[in-house]
């Protein structure tokens, strides 16, 4: 009797640790980022006129109407507007997000953002060192 239990309790072991091995592989290869790679510049640039309403749509139009908007560029964020109010909207990349993201390559997500006055630094170009970086790598190339 005690040869049937050990047999029983080695077979479900063995049955259990196949199964856990099969789970992990199945979650390695879901974990592999679907963008490994910096797309070509030309699949993150947007056309200019879209871009500029796209930024302008993270404010109230009370305050987009007079931001600066930047845009996208071969070298980085540029001026496509001068603005009076201080407010600087534009379309932010997942460049920001962190080289671990699973996304940060992804050409596609791209989300409106307007920064107050007292930020106002932030929509300096220098401000946003990941994008000349990632563009950098691409004219490099």
């Amino acid at each position: 009797m005690n040869q049937k239990i050990v047999r029983t309790i080695t077979l479900g072991s063995l049955v259990l640790v196949v199964a856990l091995i099969t789970v992990w592989q199945a979650l390695a290869q879901d974990a592999k980022t679907p963008y490994p790679s910096m797309a070509p510049l030309d699949q993150y640039m947007m056309d200019r006129e879209a871009e500029i309403a796209l930024a302008r749509s993270a404010a109230p139009p009370s305050i987009a109407k007079d931001a600066t908007v930047m845009v996208l560029g071969r070298h980085g964020y540029e001026t496509a507007v001068e603005g009076t109010n201080g407010f600087v909207c534009l379309v932010g990349r997942t460049w920001t997000a962190g080289f671990k993201n699973p996304e940060f390559w992804n050409p596609k997500n791209r989300g409106p953002a307007c920064y107050k006055p007292a930020r106002r630094s932030v929509g300096d170009a220098d401000r946003f060192p990941e994008n000349k970086i990632c563009i950098g790598w691409t004219i490099e190339r």
